[in-house]
C-alpha cells in the first residue's frame, strides 16, 4: 500500500505528540493523506498500570521514545547474560498527544500501526478504541468519533508480550512456541490516515482494499483483474484504474461508475505484452492506482504493485518461472538484530536484503510470521521469491486437547492478515500454513488429540478461498527421521500443496551423507508431491575453531559449536541438495544469528548461532563464502579459519572457497604452488606454519582482473 505523506511532514509529525500540540497544515482535501507517528511517544514498562492511570500519570512518569520501539533485547555473545539483555515479557504502555484541531477536516482519522508485539490495546481520551492479536501483522482503528476536534486529545496503548500458557492472557494468540522470542512494543512505523467519508476499506484485514491478479492468455497478452473493497460510496462516483510501467507511462485504465453504498467492484485490464517480473534475472514491476473519483475529483486513491508473471513446480522437475527451469536456492530469515531487537530501521532491512543478494541467493522464507511490509517490497524488488508464513510454530495446544476455538480463530485471522496485506506482491509464490507443529506430538511431549491436522486443514481450505493463484506449503520436522518418536505420530505431507522438510543430517542426528537418500525415500512415497528442504544447517561460533570437523564430536545443545564444523555440514549437505533436480526449492536455516530464550550455546547466549551471518552483521562466517562461490557470478576467494589467528599447532591445511578452476597459494611470501577447485573448495594440505606470525595469500585471474586474500595466523607454544 501506497504511503501518502501530508505536506510539510515535519509539522505534520509534531502535532502528534506528547508536548502541547501545534498546528498541523491542512492537507488538501480531495486526497488520502497520511501523518507519520514516528516522533512523541512516551513509554512505561508496568504490569500494574490501568488506563485510567495510564491517562493520568504525569510526563515525568514516562520515558520519550521514538517509533520503531521494543523494550527488549536479547542475546549477546558472551557466556552468561549482562544489564544488555532485557527479556521481560510483560505489559508496556505507549501514550501520544494528537492535536484534534489540526486534524483534516471532513476525513475520517484511522490509526495503522504495522505491527504491535503481541496483543495491542488502544484507548483515545480514556474510551476503549480496539484491540488486535497478534504480534505480526498490519491492523487499523477507526478513531474519528472518539477524538475531540478542537482539543488535545491523549491516545493509550498497551502492548502485551506475555509469555503463552495456560490461563495467560496470550495462551490463544499464535505461536505458542517456538525457538525465537516475541518482543514488545510498536516495533513497527505507525501512521494516522486521512481518508474522505468514501474510500478503498480500510478495515479489510490490514489489507489495501485493492487486489490485482494477473492472467496470461496463449499469444503472451495479459489481462489484470482488479477487485476493489470499497465503503461509503455515492452514485456520483466512479472507480477508475490506471497501469503505469516502471517508467510512469500509462499502458491501461478503466472506469467503472458505482452505485449508493456499493462495497466492491470488479473491473479487468488488458496489456498486449507485458515484462515479465522474472525473478533475479529481471524484478520488472509497474504501479495500479486505483481512484475513487467524483465530479471534483479525486476523493480516495490507493497505489499497489503489480508484477506480471506466472509460474509452476514439478514434483519431478522442481519450479518454473514463466515457462524457464530456476533452481531455487536461498535463506530463512529472523526479524532481529543485535541491541535493537525487532526495531529495525528501513536501513536495516536494506542492509540484510543485499546481504542475501550478494550470496547469489534467489529465495528467501520468511521464518515464522509475517514480516514487515518493506520486507515484502525489497523482495519484489530484489526478485526473491518468497515463502510467506503464518505463525502457527512448534504447537496447536498446551494439553492433549485438539485447539481452542479461541486459538483456531486467532490462527484464521492472521492467516486472512498475511495474505490480503500481501495479495499484490509478485514475489510471493507460496503460503505457508505451518511449521514443526507436529513436534511436540512427535517426542511425547503432547498425546494424540492434539494431532495439528485438523487446523492445518481448515487453514488450507482458507488460504485456497483467498487465493487460489498460489499454493499452500507446510514445514515438517519429523516425518522418517532418526531418533524415537511417538508411534501415532501422523504424517503432515499431503495437507498441502507443497512440502518443505527441516532436516539436521550430521546436527541433530544422523550423518550429513543421510541426507539425500532420506529425500529419496520421501520422493518415493510421495511421487505427487513437489517436495523442498526448508531448512538445513548447522551452529557456528566465529571464535571457536577445530582442525578436522569431520571427526569432531558435537554438542548441539551447548558448547563449543567450531566455525569449521558449521561449513563442513555445509560442504557436504549442499551437493546432496543440488544434485536432486525433484527438489522445488532449499532454504539454509538461517542467514543471521537470532535471538532465542532457549540457547545457551557456541560462544553465546540466548542465540541461535546457526546464521551465515553473525547477528550484528558485521562477520559473514566462512560459509557465507561458500555459498556465494557456488551461487553468485561474483568471483571469490576466500581463505576459511581466518579468524583462527592463534595457533599451537604448526601443521595445518589452507582451505579456499572460490568459482575459479584453481587458486596460487603463498605462505610467507614462499609459492606453494597452484590448487585446483574441486566442488568450489581448494585445499592444501600438510602446511608448516613457522613460530610467530605467518601470512597465507590465495589468488585466482577471473575475466576482470586478479582477486587475492590474505589472512594472518600467529603460531605459539602450545600452552
Amino acid at each position: 500500500m501506497k504511503r501518502f505523506l501530508a505536506p510539510a511532514i515535519a509539522t505534520a509529525l509534531a502535532a502528534c505528540t506528547a508536548a502541547p500540540p501545534t498546528s498541523l497544515p491542512r492537507p488538501p482535501a480531495e486526497t488520502r493523506t497520511a501523518t507519520e507517528l514516528s516522533a512523541g511517544w512516551q513509554f512505561r514498562f508496568d504490569n500494574a498500570l490501568t488506563p485510567d492511570a495510564a491517562l493520568a500519570l504525569p510526563d515525568t512518569a514516562w520515558e520519550a521514545v521514538q517509533l520503531p520501539h521494543t523494550w527488549n533485547r536479547l542475546g549477546e555473545y558472551r557466556i552468561g547474560r549482562t544489564e544488555a539483555t532485557d527479556n521481560r515479557q510483560g505489559l508496556g504502555w505507549y501514550r501520544l498527544n494528537i492535536d484534534g484541531a489540526a486534524l483534516p477536516a471532513g476525513k475520517r482519522h484511522v490509526i495503522e500501526f504495522d505491527a504491535v508485539g503481541n496483543i495491542a490495546d488502544v484507548w483515545v481520551n480514556g474510551r476503549h478504541a480496539g484491540r488486535h492479536a497478534g504480534a505480526f501483522s498490519r491492523f487499523r482503528l477507526d478513531l474519528t468519533d472518539l477524538l475531540n476536534p478542537s482539543g488535545v486529545n491523549t491516545l493509550v496503548l498497551r502492548a502485551d508480550n506475555n509469555a503463552p500458557k495456560p490461563g495467560s492472557s496470550t495462551e490463544h494468540v499464535n505461536p505458542l512456541n517456538g525457538d525465537f522470542f516475541i518482543h514488545g512494543g510498536i516495533y513497527r512505523p505507525a501512521r494516522l490516515l486521512h481518508v474522505a467519508p468514501s474510500h478503498f476499506a480500510l478495515d479489510d484485514y490490514g489489507g489495501p482494499g485493492v487486489y490485482a491478479t494477473p492472467r496470461f492468455a496463449a499469444d503472451g497478452s495479459a489481462t489484470l483483474s482488479v477487485r476493489a473493497r470499497l465503503a461509503g460510496t455515492t452514485s456520483a462516483q466512479s472507480l477508475v484504474t490506471i497501469l503505469r510501467n516502471a517508467d510512469g507511462t500509462t499502458v491501461a485504465e478503466a472506469t467503472t461508475p458505482l452505485a449508493a453504498g456499493q462495497t466492491e467492484a470488479q473491473q479487468t485490464l488488458s496489456v498486449a505484452a507485458p515484462r515479465r517480473w522474472n525473478g533475479r534475472a529481471d524484478p520488472y514491476l509497474y504501479r495500479l492506482e486505483a481512484q475513487l473519483v467524483e465530479r471534483s475529483g479525486a476523493v480516495d486513491s490507493v497505489t499497489v504493485p503489480v508484477g506480471f508473471r506466472e509460474f509452476r513446480i514439478d514434483p519431478d522437475k522442481g519450479f518454473f518461472l514463466n515457462g524457464r527451469h530456476v533452481r531455487l536456492h536461498g535463506v530463512s530469515r529472523h526479524q532481529d538484530y543485535l541491541g535493537k531487537g525487532w526495531a529495525l530501521d528501513p536501513e536495516d532491512h536494506e542492509r540484510d536484503m543485499e546481504l542475501i543478494a550478494e550470496m547469489g541467493a534467489n529465495t528467501v522464507r520468511f521464518a515464522h510470521y509475517q514480516h514487515a511490509p518493506l520486507w515484502f517490497e525489497l523482495a519484489d524488488r530484489y526478485g526473491m521469491t518468497v515463502w510467506a508464513e503464518l505463525p502457527f510454530v512448534n504447537a496447536v495446544a498446551f494439553t492433549d486437547a485438539p485447539a481452542s476455538p479461541e486459538l483456531v480463530a486467532n490462527a484464521r485471522q492472521q492467516m486472512l492478515e498475511l495474505i490480503r496485506q500481501n495479495y499484490n506482491h509478485p514475489s510471493v509464490i507460496t503460503w505457508g500454513i505451518g511449521n514443526e507443529v507436529d513436534i511436540d506430538l512427535a517426542f511425547n511431549r503432547l498425546g494424540p488429540k492434539a494431532d495439528a491436522r485438523a487446523l492445518l486443514r481448515e487453514l488450507n481450505a482458507l488460504t485456497h478461498a483467498e487465493d487460489p493463484t498460489r499454493p499452500t506449503v507446510i514445514a515438517d520436522c519429523c516425518e522418517a527421521t532418526p531418533g524415537d518418536k511417538a508411534p501415532y505420530l501422523p504424517p503432515l505431507t499431503g495437507e498441502a500443496d507443497l512440502m518443505g522438510y527441516n532436516r539436521y543430517f550430521g546436527w541433530y542426528y544422523g550423518k550429513p551423507a543421510d541426507l539425500g537418500p532420506h529425500l529419496d525415500a520421501l520422493h518415493a512415497r510421495y511421487p505427487h508431491v513437489p517436495l523442498s528442504v526448508s531448512e538445513y544447517g548447522a551452529g557456528g561460533a566465529t571464535s571457536q575453531h577445530v582442525e578436522t570437523p569431520e571427526t569432531f564430536k558435537i554438542k548441539t545443545a551447548g558448547r563449543p559449536h567450531p566455525e569449521e564444523f558449521e561449513s563442513w555440514i555445509h560442504e557436504q549437505s549442499w551437493p546432496q541438495l543440488r544434485d536432486r533436480p525433484y527438489l522445488w526449492a532449499n532454504w539454509i536455516w538461517n542467514m543471521f544469528d537470532f535471538s532465542s530464550k532457549i540457547r545457551q550455546e557456541g560462544d553465546a547466549t540466548d542465540i541461535n548461532d546457526k546464521g551465515l551471518v553473525t547477528f550484528d552483521r558485521k562477520v559473514k562466517k566462512d560459509v557465507f563464502f561458500y555459498y556465494k562461490a557456488q551461487w553468485s557470478p561474483e568471483p571469490v576467494v576466500h581463505i576459511t579459519s581466518r579468524r583462527w589467528t592463534e595457533r599451537t599447532e604448526p601443521k595445518t591445511k589452507i582451505k579456499v572457497y572460490s568459482n575459479a578452476d584453481r587458486v596460487t597459494l603463498t605462505l610467507n611470501g614462499a609459492p606453494l604452488g597452484e590448487v585446483p577447485c574441486v566442488d568450489r573448495i581448494c585445499t592444501l594440505e600438510g602446511v608448516t606454519l613457522a613460530p610467530g606470525r605467518n601470512v597465507a595469500t590465495a589468488s585466482a585471474t577471473f575475466v576482470d582482473g586478479k582477486v587475492e586474500d590474505r589472512v594472518e595466523w600467529t603460531l605459539t607454544a602450545a600452552p
